[in-house]
Parts: structure tokens; C-alpha cells; sequence
């Protein structure tokens, strides 16, 4: 199938040739036909099966066709919600690219920056409008936006923005959209709490769904470095050490963890930086910005931030930690090898994570090349699960012990300054 099959107007497929796109992933096919004949959608489908296209390119076909003899300033036709800045910005960025040859108008905005530049585009008018939930809300309350004229409403990552605790956000939402439109439901997965909420945005549906990879590229090589979980940061540096790894993305399960291999590596003199939700967004855009143009050797990141990163040419990726869910690890290691560009995946397994490595393999239907010439082999045993309450009764005492004994000198060496008779002030010793 070609893209000419599924009913988009011509600006739209000069602009795809233009990307080189020539044949719709089975989501697209599926998705953009539903979409162009005003059926709301309910698609399940993972970050990277081309989702986006999947619904940006029938909205912009949609809307240009409602404003072709449309005066005045532009309004906001179409609506979309996703959790995460950098998702917000990629899709921003794809509905620029497809929509280059049509006269829509759109616009992104997120937390985290200062508000200004984005009320003074939504001040000249969007016809589509990309925002993460809590900045659109504070601009509704801030009457610098008006919902009135949607016609069609995405709601794309729903399970990520549930997990991110955006239900309420969500809700507030549902009731100041206009009950008259079209909406698009996307999610990678569909436990009963997102079956619920589908139900409340959606009207008689039709659904799309393709199945999570199980597979990966035949370009990307994969290797496994066995070792034991003190040694990972070391064996990180020596990995790094071949002068051939000149840029790689790094996953670590969790944003504590994302700062500290992060502080090792620069420890060590080579250039990184972390992005996670705990980080200020142009934070992000910086590393992001400077680890795309080869500034930064090494960024590491969560998932949930990962989310949105797309680097064309990317060779390697490194799994700090093994995923525990399977799929997780495709998606991961899918970021390197693009477009029929040669990948190398390395992943550090510690002991507990053994039986992951299992279980992705498992799924790949493949076993994983095991590395053994290297200095820091796996010795130490996957602990049982009396051990594991052991191991966790103790990290949570030691836990507990820090912060007592932080706190108990932070009360012995500061005093506090005595207050002036009659204000409840303190008085101030400086002069």
C-alpha cells in the first residue's frame, strides 16, 4: 500500500515525498482513512509504530478544508494532549513538516519555560494546538485560550498520562471541550482504569490496534555484559573508554539513578548529562539540543523522558539497567539502527536482573551475544526472596540512619537567631 491509496489531498503527499515516506506503517493504514471519514478512534499502539503521523496528517487534510474560506483570526480547531514536553515538541515539529504546503496554522505549548512567547503565538491565531495538561489549563484560567471551536480532540499516551497522575487534569478538561466532536484515544496498553477513561471521551469508536514489536532490526547488533551491580559503573567507563562510542544514549530505570551515572561519567571527564521528569524543561532542551549536535558524548535518560527523543544516525545505545518488561528493552534498543542504519545495543546486567535477560529473549526469539572478554564478569548470585526482604529491610534502615544523623547535625550546628521582644521577628545580625 502507498500513501496515494488512502484518500490524502495532494499538499500533504508532496510534503511526505518530500520526507521520503512512501509507504503508511500499519497503524496509518489503518488509522488515517477511520480518522478522514469522522469516526472517533480508539488506537492502541507504542511510541514509535508512526502513531503520529497516523493523526496528524488527517487533521491537517480536515482543517484545511474547514478553513479554506474562513476569515479572520484563526481558531483552535483541534486539540491535542500528550504527557511529556519533548512529545509535545516532536509532534509539534511533524505536524510543521506535513502541514509546510497548507495554510494551518499551529502551535506548541509546555510547562517549565516562561509563558510569554507562547501566549503571543496563541494571540495570532493556531488552527491546531500540541500542550502538555497543566500549561493549557493555567492558560484557560489565564483566558488566553478558548476551546469553543474544537472540532477534534487527541488524546495521545493516555496510559503515560495516567501514570504521571494527569486523571484530574484530564477530567477538567473533558468538561470544558464541546460535546459536539471528533476524538482520537491513543494508548500503548489498555488496563480497565484506560478502558474507563476511553469510555468518557469516545463515541461509538472504531478500533485500531498493532501489536507491541516483539522483534528487533536485523541492523541492530546486541551484546550483554554480565557483571554484578557494584561494578556497572565501571564497567560503563570501560565500555566508554573505545574512542568508537562517540555518542550513545544511556537508559537507567529510574532519575536518581539517571543523575548519578550522569555525575560518574563527568567524574571521569566524559561529557553527559541526564533528562528525566525532575529536571527543568530547558534543561532538557539544552542537553538534548547539545547531545544532538555532538557537544555531549553521552546522555543519559528514563524512559519516560525518552520519550519524544528521535536522533537520526544514532548507533549506540546501552542499557544501564535491564528493563523488567520486555518490550521496553525492543523500544529502547529501537532508538539506534534507524532507517536501515547499522545499531549496536549493550546492556549491563547485574545478578537480580538475570531473569529479565530471559525473558527478553524470550520475546526476541533470540539469545543476546554475551561479552566475556571484559574485566567485570558477573561473581555474585541472584539473591532469593528471603534475601531480597533482607537486602531491602536493610537499605531502609541505612536510609532511615542517614537522615537521623543529617538531621541531628544540622540541629547541633545551626542556631537559630533570637527574636525581638513584641515583633515575632528575628533579629538580623548582619549590619
Amino acid at each position: 500500500m502507498i500513501f496515494e491509496e488512502l484518500g490524502i489531498f495532494e499538499p500533504i503527499l508532496r510534503a511526505l515525498k518530500a520526507k521520503n515516506y512512501t509507504e503508511p506503517t500499519p497503524i496509518q493504514a489503518k488509522s488515517i482513512p477511520l480518522i478522514l471519514e469522522g469516526n472517533d478512534l480508539l488506537g492502541v499502539a507504542q511510541t514509535g509504530t508512526g502513531k503520529t503521523a497516523a493523526f496528524a496528517i488527517p487533521i491537517i487534510q480536515k482543517i484545511q478544508k474547514l478553513i479554506t474560506n474562513g476569515r479572520g483570526r484563526p481558531k483552535i480547531k483541534a486539540l491535542i494532549i500528550t504527557p511529556t514536553r519533548e512529545l509535545a515538541i516532536q509532534i509539534d515539529d511533524n505536524i510543521k513538516g506535513y502541514s509546510k504546503n497548507t495554510d494551518v496554522k499551529h502551535a506548541v505549548i509546555f510547562g517549565g519555560v516562561p509563558q510569554g512567547k507562547q501566549v503571543n503565538q496563541l494571540k495570532q491565531g493556531v488552527h491546531i494546538l500540541v500542550a502538555t495538561p497543566g500549561r493549557l489549563l493555567d492558560l484557560i484560567s489565564q483566558k488566553h485560550i478558548n476551546l469553543d471551536a474544537i472540532k477534534i480532540f487527541v488524546l495521545d499516551e493516555a496510559d503515560r498520562m495516567l501514570d504521571m497522575g494527569f486523571i484530574h487534569d484530564i477530567k477538567k478538561l473533558l468538561k470544558i471541550l464541546p460535546t459536539k466532536r471528533q476524538s482520537l484515544f491513543f494508548s500503548a496498553t489498555m488496563p480497565s482504569n484506560i478502558v474507563q477513561l476511553s469510555r468518557t471521551i469516545l463515541d461509538n469508536p472504531k478500533r485500531v490496534e498493532v501489536s507491541p514489536e516483539s522483534t528487533t532490526a536485523e541492523t541492530i547488533k546486541q551484546y550483554l555484559y554480565y557483571t554484578n551491580k557494584n561494578d556497572k559503573k565501571d564497567l560503563l567507563i570501560h565500555i566508554l573508554k573505545d574512542q568508537k562510542i562517540k555518542q550513545v544514549l544511556v537508559f537507567s530505570r529510574t532519575k536518581h539513578g539517571a543523575d548519578k551515572i550522569a555525575r560518574n561519567l563527568k567524574k571521569h571527564k566524559i561529557e553527559a548529562a541526564a533528562i528525566h521528569g525532575d529536571k527543568a524543561q530547558n534543561q532538557r532542551q539544552k542537553a538534548l539540543t547539545q547531545f544532538k549536535a555532538s557537544q555531549i558524548r553521552v546522555l543519559v535518560a528514563t524512559d519516560i523522558a525518552a520519550r519524544g527523543i528521535d536522533i537520526d544516525k544514532l548507533q549506540y545505545v546501552i542499557n544501564y539497567d535491564i528493563p523488567n518488561i520486555p518490550e521496553t528493552y525492543v523500544h529502547r534498543i529501537g532508538r539506534s539502527g534507524r532507517a536501515g542504519e547499522e545499531g549496536v545495543a549493550l546492556s549491563l546486567c547485574e545478578p537480580e536482573e538475570n531473569v529479565y535477560v530471559r525473558d527478553i529473549e524470550k520475546l526476541i526469539k533470540k539469545k543476546i551475544d554475551v561479552v566475556r572478554d571484559q574485566p567485570y564478569i558477573q561473581t555474585d548470585k541472584p539473591m532469593n526472596a528471603s534475601q531480597r526482604k533482607d537486602a531491602e529491610k536493610e537499605k531502609q534502615r541505612k536510609k532511615q540512619e542517614f537522615f537521623a544523623n543529617r538531621k541531628k547535625q544540622q540541629g547541633g550546628s545551626s542556631k537559630r537567631a533570637p527574636k525581638a521582644k513584641g515583633t515575632g521577628k528575628k533579629i538580623n545580625r548582619r549590619r
